[in-house]
Order: structure tokens, then C-alpha cells, then sequence
């Protein structure tokens, strides 16, 4: 039977769909947080016994900022991986199977090796056996750059690029880092998202 995969414009449709969601559920947490409401069903997310007995002991502030800040992670590792998906899409496409040692940059591919390595050695569960989900989120703009002309017919400045994925990446410290996000930084992160899918238009 054969299996019919999306191009690249269908692609990006589905991921803006999906990232739609994502705001709209975080928009309706924020609203639920504000008003101190349940407009969902949250049967799915019900917390485990260790979080009915530990989480009530964290001070309310704390536990208010974590859920203010869960809707901006939710955002970001959604944003994060569409990249990713959209960079291995591309990069495979043009380099086959073999792309991630041919199409990306040969320090990166040493880094990332070491990286897959260290979690090897530390007896966890990897994350992933992809190489790219080894990646930071300023890599994944070097990748882009390295490969702009695989990828200019999908952005339209390389110079907007590296300003937008520069701005996302100082944007992910705090919160990868579960440091709280100043106001002005919801805002910037909000104008940043929508930078980023106006580069695809």
C-alpha cells in the first residue's frame, strides 16, 4: 500500500493548526487561573498520589506562578519541536538518509555525538535516538543558516531568521531555567511567535 506524505505547505498547515491549539489551551488556563474557574474536563490530567500528597505542601504563590508559567513551556517546547521537525523534513528530503552527517555542520555533529554519549554513560533513558533532539534552540538556527539554500524558499530573510530565532533563544532561558517571565517578556515572546510564522508567509 502506499503511503501518502504531506508536502511542505501542508506541513507548515498542520503545525500552525497545532500550534494554534496549544495558544488557545494555554489562553483558556490563563482565563481559569484569573477567575479561579474550570472550563475543561481535566479527568485526563488527574494528579498522581505523590503530587496530592507533596504538591499542596509548596507555598500557593509558587504553585501560582509554576501554572502561569506551564502555558509559556507549553508554547516554547511546542514551537522547539516543530523546528526540529521542520529542519529534519527538509534536511532529509535533500540529503536522504545520510543528512544529519552531511547537511549539518561538522562541529555540531561531534557536539551532539558527545552530548548522546554522556547520557549513554549516566545509565538514563535517552532522550531520543535522533541527533537533532540533541540540539539547543540556537543550533537550530546554525543548522538553518548552514543549509539557507535548502531552506530559502521556506523563509523569506536569512537575516530575519537570525534575528527571530535570536530573540526565542534569550526568550528560553528563564524559562527552560523555571524562572518566572516579566511581563515584557510575555509580550516579547507572544510579537516572537508571531515573527516567526510571518518569516513562513
Amino acid at each position: 500500500m502506499r503511503v501518502l506524505r504531506p508536502n511542505a505547505e501542508q506541513l507548515r498547515t498542520i503545525r500552525l493548526f497545532g500550534l494554534s491549539g496549544v495558544a488557545l489551551q494555554t489562553e483558556l488556563q490563563a482565563v481559569e487561573q484569573e477567575f479561579e474557574i474550570t472550563l475543561r474536563n481535566r479527568e485526563v490530567n488527574r494528579p498522581t498520589e505523590s503530587e496530592d500528597i507533596y504538591y499542596p505542601q509548596f507555598e500557593e504563590t509558587v504553585r501560582k506562578e509554576a501554572a502561569s508559567m506551564a502555558r509559556h513551556y507549553q508554547i516554547f517546547y511546542s514551537l522547539e519541536t516543530s523546528i526540529r521537525q521542520l529542519i529534519e523534513q527538509r534536511l532529509e528530503e535533500a540529503g536522504g538518509g545520510n543528512w544529519w552527517t552531511q547537511k549539518v555542520p561538522p562541529t555540531l555533529v561531534q557536539e551532539v555525538g558527545v552530548r548522546m554519549q554522556r547520557e549513554i554513560d549516566a545509565a538514563v533513558t535517552p532522550r531520543s535516538t535522533k541527533p537533532i533532539d540533541f540540539t539547543t534552540f540556537g543550533e537550530l538556527g546554525e543548522i538553518i543558516k548552514a543549509n539557507w539554500d535548502i531552506f530559502g524558499d521556506t523563509f523569506n530573510s536569512q537575516k530575519a531568521v537570525e534575528k527571530v530565532m535570536a530573540n526565542l533563544n534569550a526568550l528560553r532561558g528563564p524559562i527552560a531555567h523555571c524562572s518566572p517571565l516579566a511581563q515584557d517578556e510575555v509580550v516579547r515572546l507572544q510579537l516572537s511567535l508571531r515573527d516567526w510564522f510571518r518569516l513562513m508567509e
